[in-house]
């Protein structure tokens, strides 16, 4: 059981309107006693109801450190299931931390990173899954990152993993009362009858596995390159779509030799957009070494926009790029269409049926059609989250995988004839997998490294 007090500022060390330093513990009632003082000076917040505020001053003995609000919540009624309080002051970085050493003089301790939502864990306010939520909230670099979060927040992961292990255990417990007791309950054509359940379930794994690219999709943001022969207007694009000049932009094929990174938001989503040297058969040493990165980056992408300019015939270089492309999701960008053009959308589809628009990315015609484009890409032009859940978190998506293949053995020992106990090892492997989603099967370790990583006063 948790018995000490802990304290951290929650809100970020800079000047601002407010700054909130918050304690949770046992002792907390008692800590904020020894240091607020009301305009009626011998009231006690211990005697206070909960969930009340509280106008006064925080003290040092007979020093006036800063004129307050105080928040009280009696666990378990709190972020933490503990005796919580909060204590905001203004927002300078020297109040607060004057406030914070105070607290500790009293009788608290500074708290470890993500300290309070450990404890929200093991005090069963939240399960592993809302915990790391916690973060993803605090983390979100868009709307669909911020719904996202905010759904599973409120457990829509544990939701799901917990009908899946309900079912699991049930088919578990079944399995190990008739081996105890065969006289009483026969399992004759048992295996029949799991093999559909658990057909059902791994259908249910898969497609929480299939959302874990979305997942990290709408958390990190689409990955997602620039790429076409020099000159093409690929960093006009760039800078056009980024709404300031990121990138240099000449006559001269090759300005682009390194890789421009930029983080966009588009119609509520991310895009961390690469813009790479153009691509083509060059002597130049340095201008190849940008060719090859653009390369291995248009590899490991997750969308590459092909910019092909509409002025100039086709070449070998589109032929090559026009080959890089075919396995990988892709949109394809006619730019220049303010000049006299050459390449149409009839005579691409000749060599690839990719989405393909017409622009001019230096009168910016067409980007409105680009953006609403590369949402549908990936969003079919919206996302529910009312009933879908998203897997974010690597995680997760490896304690379902695990889940996933010891799920499949039991689908292969029923196939084979194995004996029911067979069954039932299996079975555990993947409840216990599901569980260290939820933080019901996991070692203290693991919840410490996870809980690390939390921001300071979360």
């Amino acid at each position: 059981m948790i018995k000490d007090t802990i304290a951290a500022i929650a809100t970020a060390m800079t000047a601002s309107g407010i700054g909130i330093i918050r304690i949770s513990g046992e002792e907390a009632f008692e800590i904020i006693d020894r240091i607020y003082r009301g305009r009626k000076k011998e009231k006690k917040l211990s005697n206070e109801k909960t969930h009340t505020i509280h106008y006064g001053y925080i003290i040092d003995g007979e020093e006036t450190i800063d004129e307050v609000l105080v928040l009280l919540m009696r666990g378990p009624h709190s972020y933490t299931g503990e005796d919580t309080v909060e204590i905001d002051c203004h927002g300078g970085v020297y109040v607060m931390k004057r406030i914070l050493e105070t607290v500790i003089k009293y009788g608290a301790r500074p708290a470890e990173p993500g300290e309070f939502t450990k404890r929200a864990f093991l005090n069963g306010r939240l399960d592993l899954s809302q915990a790391e939520a916690v973060i993803d909230v605090i983390q979100s670099k868009n709307e669909y990152a911020l719904k996202s979060s905010v759904s599973q927040l409120k457990g829509s992961v544990l939701e799901k993993i917990s009908e899946i292990r309900k079912e699991i255990l049930y088919h578990t417990a079944f399995i190990e009362t008739a081996l105890d007791d065969p006289e009483h309950i026969s399992i004759d054509g048992y295996g029949e009858e799991l093999q559909v359940t658990v057909e059902k379930l791994l259908e249910a794994i898969r497609r929480l596995l299939d959302s874990a690219d979305n997942g990290r999709i709408i958390k990190e943001g689409i990955q997602t390159v620039i790429v076409g022969k020099p000159n093409a207007g690929k960093s006009s694009l760039l800078n056009v779509l980024a709404g300031k000049e990121r990138a240099i932009v000449t006559d001269i094929e090759g300005t682009t030799r390194d890789i421009l990174e930029e983080h966009i938001q588009i119609n509520g989503i991310s895009l961390n957009i690469i813009d790479t040297a153009g691509i083509r058969d060059t002597e130049d040493v340095v201008e190849k070494i940008g060719v090859d990165k653009a390369k291995d980056y248009a590899k490991e992408a997750d969308l590459i926009i092909y910019v092909v300019d509409a002025s100039r015939a086709l070449d070998e270089n589109d032929e090559q790029i026009l080959s890089m492309i075919r396995e990988k999701q892709a949109l394809i960008l006619l730019n220049k269409s303010d000049l006299e053009t050459v390449v149409t959308k009839e005579l691409l589809q000749q060599y690839t049926e990719k989405p393909m628009i017409e622009i001019s990315a230096k009168q910016e015609h067409g980007i409105e059609e680009v953006e609403q484009t590369l949402k549908n890409m990936f969003f079919e032009g919206k996302v529910s989250f009312n009933d879908e859940v998203y897997i974010t978190n690597i995680r997760q998506k490896t304690a379902l995988q695990n889940a996933y293949d010891s799920l499949e053995k039991v689908i292969g020992s029923i196939e084979t004839n194995m004996p029911e106990d067979f069954y039932s090892i299996d079975l555990m492997d993947a409840y216990e997998a599901l569980g260290s989603i939820t933080g019901e099967t996991i070692g203290e370790d693991l919840v410490n490294e996870i809980f690390s990583k939390f921001c300071m006063g979360k």
